[in-house]
């Protein structure tokens, strides 16, 4: 029996081994290590990939979020509307600018913001909009830049996990107003520590997170803006710019690995299988299943996050490591308490958080493997639901 990780980093390394040694090198040996040409280098091909006239490398996927709200002014007594079920910080962000986030329920099919209900959230205080990409699955951007064209508000991007992404026929991270990245090494282009990027065609922007990444200061030692040090360094930038070449190579294994999940899985009456809407196209980060509260007549609904615990650790004995993306709902969390939410009020999140598995995909899984997956799945699903 093989033991098959949530993801495996070394097949990628394998793959451009000599390319990436050959960057980091050559990195090593210029004595520049901070800013140069390098970095220049990635922002240029990263912002042609993506289709924007701009891109601002940064030190993490949260630095990018907070550098596109400071840039845009946004911060005390504003509010920003965003989804509840997320990385915590998509909602971190907004707080430290001093803003308040504005949680609204997701579609349960798609994970991702339910748009029939952002109307109802905006206020004379709402000035943004933070849609997530969640699991590499693009939100409904025309809906979305419609909604935020009639209310005059700005749209953020959060592609953390969604690098290569498309809604119709244009990249995610260029349809909004900036479009947020991480690097970190799970994502589908990640660097070999953290690292994140701003994209935008709108060049005061742009300017002004350039600015407010190093310190506030648009020429040395003068500070215009109380800013933050957030750089990507140059070693980061090289292998960056290697992987990027291979981002769509690895996108499509992807997507080729969700459609063996989706023929394996498919027969398994108490399985969601995660949906791509139409008109996106999808880099399935992750491949998120649900565990539907009807699988087993005798359990309760009060019984499900523990049978999920059971099944997933059942998946760890048979050499299946799977994850769960996220098991506290952000307006759940003990942070954002003073913020009134209570338990029920957003119930599709709430559900997720409850049912969701994330199986293990990367760009490599052998067909054999996600066999292994499948296999292990439906065993668990006998032992825990007694399902004979």
């Amino acid at each position: 029996m093989n033991k098959i990780p949530p993801v495996d980093l070394t097949r990628q390394y394998k793959l451009i081994q000599e390319e990436a040694n050959s960057a980091v090198l050559d990195i090593l040996n210029s004595g520049h290590y901070i800013g140069g040409e390098a970095i220049a280098n990635f922002e240029q091909e990263f912002a042609d990939y993506i289709g924007v006239t701009q891109c601002v490398s940064c030190n993490s996927g949260t630095d990018a979020l907070f550098l596109a709200l400071k840039a845009l002014n946004i911060g005390e007594a504003d509010e920003v509307i965003t989804t509840a079920f997320s990385f915590f910080a998509t909602a971190e962000v907004v707080s430290r600018v001093g803003a308040k986030p504005i949680f609204v329920d997701i579609d349960p099919h798609t994970f991702n913001l339910n748009l029939a209900q952002i109307e109802q959230a905006i206020t004379p205080h709402t000035k943004a909009i933070i849609p997530v990409h969640l699991f590499g699955q693009p939100v409904n951007m025309t809906a979305l830049m419609a909604i935020a064209k009639k209310h005059n508000l700005y749209v953020i991007e959060d592609c953390a996990q969604a690098t290569g992404a498309a809604w119709g026929q244009n990249k995610i991270g260029s349809i909004g107003h900036v479009g947020c990245f991480s690097f970190f090494p799970t994502k589908n282009l990640g660097a070999c520590g953290d690292g994140g990027a701003i994209t935008t065609n709108d060049l005061a922007i742009a300017k002004q997170a350039r600015i407010l990444k190093e310190h506030g200061s648009p020429s040395r030692y003068r500070h215009d803006f109380i800013g933050i040090n957030s750089r990507i360094d140059a070693i980061q930038a090289v292998i960056l710019t290697v992987k990027l070449r291979y981002l769509d190579y690895w996108n499509e294994q992807r997507q080729k690995a969700a459609d063996y999940y989706h023929q394996l899985l498919q027969p398994i009456s108490c399985l969601k299988l995660p949906q791509a809407l139409p008109g996106g196209n999808s880099v399935w980060n992750q491949y998120t299943i649900c565990l539907a509260e009807h699988c087993s007549t005798n359990r309760s609904n009060g019984d499900i996050t523990a049978r999920r615990e059971r099944i997933k650790q059942n998946l760890q004995q048979k050499g299946v490591i799977s994850m769960i993306y996220y098991p506290i709902p952000l307006h759940l969390q003990p942070v954002y308490q003073n913020l009134g939410y209570q338990k029920g009020q957003l119930p599709a999140v709430e559900q997720a958080a409850q049912q969701v598995l994330s199986l293990p995909m990367f760009p490599g899984i052998l067909p054999v493997e996600q066999e292994q997956v499948a296999y292990a799945l439906k065993d668990c699903l006998l032992e825990v639901e007694h399902l004979v």
